[in-house]
């Protein structure tokens, strides 16, 4: 009896807080990028405490952790398969009971495509507004430079994803893999890729991953116009190298996925929803007042 009346008084005080969460700013949920946790205190702990002072006292932010520990979410982003990890995250964001009602998503570096794959295939709980903070939409081609350059698996990386990007054993574990884009062998990239040429619907039309997609209020990409990070920086924006080279870059307009409009991203811009902010300096570097004014201000409140 007592085990019972405690877990109803457990599930009463949480749909009480739900509803007062309801009633202010939505629930914001976090992904962070390539060699981070969910709670360093530098980057992504940091966040948490800015969104909560920011959004009131009954804010609720849940940033995703993927793996048991501090050591088992780095080694994570590095080598769990990114379906299985997208898996896994619309678990936890189906069984939150504070997000219920939606939520607002923000995604940082490689976290953004993958929340954007959350919002693609878990519609439910609706994502309301997709923040993308320096993600790579269009994927990558070069790595010269690693965010945390002291996780030895950074040069491992660069040397496995130069040989062997798209062979199955490289794309079943290794997470930068499954986001490789070489634009001189498009075809090996849209057979091989087993997660970006499918949520950019590539290889087969998946009309659920449009109409889902179109779902959202707001799909924000932000990126940095001195980004040494990501290869090209342009695909924080969407865009990427014209197929057959690596030189010249093809804006989005001109893309065959946004003539062709496979994803809405063509609807989103038409609609006013699809909106490219930019922000001076390297990979993922922006202030607190920048964040607030552009982001939180304008689209968690």
């Amino acid at each position: 009896m007592y085990r019972i009346g405690f877990c109803s008084h457990i599930f009463l005080t949480i749909l009480i807080y739900a509803n007062r969460i309801s009633a202010g700013s939505p629930p914001v949920v976090l992904w962070h990028g390539m060699g981070d946790s969910c709670c360093n205190p530098l980057s992504l702990g940091r966040i948490v405490k800015v969104l909560q002072k920011n959004l009131g006292p009954d804010s609720y932010v849940k940033s995703l952790k993927i793996g048991k520990s501090f050591e088992q979410e780095i080694k994570n982003s590095f080598f769990m398969n990114i379906n299985l990890q997208v898996n896994d995250v619309c678990q936890q964001i189906s069984k939150d009971l504070m997000l219920t009602n939606g939520y607002n998503a923000i995604g940082f570096s490689q976290g953004a495509q993958f929340l954007r794959a959350v919002a693609q295939r878990c519609p439910n709980p609706p994502m309301l507004n997709l923040i993308s903070i320096g993600g790579q939409h269009q994927g990558v081609f070069g790595m010269p430079k690693c965010l945390y350059s002291s996780h030895k698996w950074c040069e491992y990386m660069r040397l496995v994803l130069n040989k062997e990007a798209y062979s199955k054993w490289v794309q079943d574990t290794l997470v930068q893999a499954e986001y490789w884009h070489d634009p001189i062998k498009e075809s090996d990239y849209i057979k091989g890729s087993n997660f970006l040429a499918d949520i950019n619907n590539e290889r087969v039309i998946n009309t659920n991953y449009r109409e889902n997609l179109l779902k959202l209020k707001n799909f924000i990409m932000v990126m940095f116009t001195n980004d040494t990070i990501v290869v090209p920086k342009e695909s924080e924006w969407f865009a990427f190298y014209s197929p057959g080279q690596d030189k010249e870059i093809m804006p989005l307009e001109h893309s065959v996925l946004y003539l062709t409009d496979r994803l809405g991203l063509k609807v989103l811009e038409e609609s006013g929803r699809l909106h490219f902010l930019s922000v001076p300096g390297n990979h993922l570097q922006f202030s607190e007042e920048w964040f607030l004014n552009e982001i939180v201000n304008k689209y968690l409140k």
